[in-house]
């Protein structure tokens, strides 16, 4: 019995995710429906924002994690 119980219990998550993202999808499609006004041109607008934010939010990142590596002594050269 208790070697099923994994099974059992992804089987569910599976089943509970497939359930919560079949209606975010069908929501999403249903507000995108609604709100045809927007225009294509903000849209674009508004994902190079996300697209930049994205970039630069990375390379802040990349840029923390490679100075807290020097300073914690690891080697960071290439072989």
């Amino acid at each position: 019995m208790l070697d099923w119980t994994p099974v059992v219990f992804v089987a569910f998550k599976a089943l509970v995710l497939g359930i919560g993202m079949f209606y975010a999808i069908k929501w999403h499609y249903d507000q995108g429906k609604k709100e045809k006004a927007m225009e294509k041109r903000a849209l674009l607008r508004a994902s190079g924002k996300v697209a930049v934010a994205f970039t630069l939010t990375l390379l802040g990142l990349g840029i923390v994690t490679f100075v807290l590596a020097s300073r914690l002594g690891l080697d960071l050269t290439f072989p």
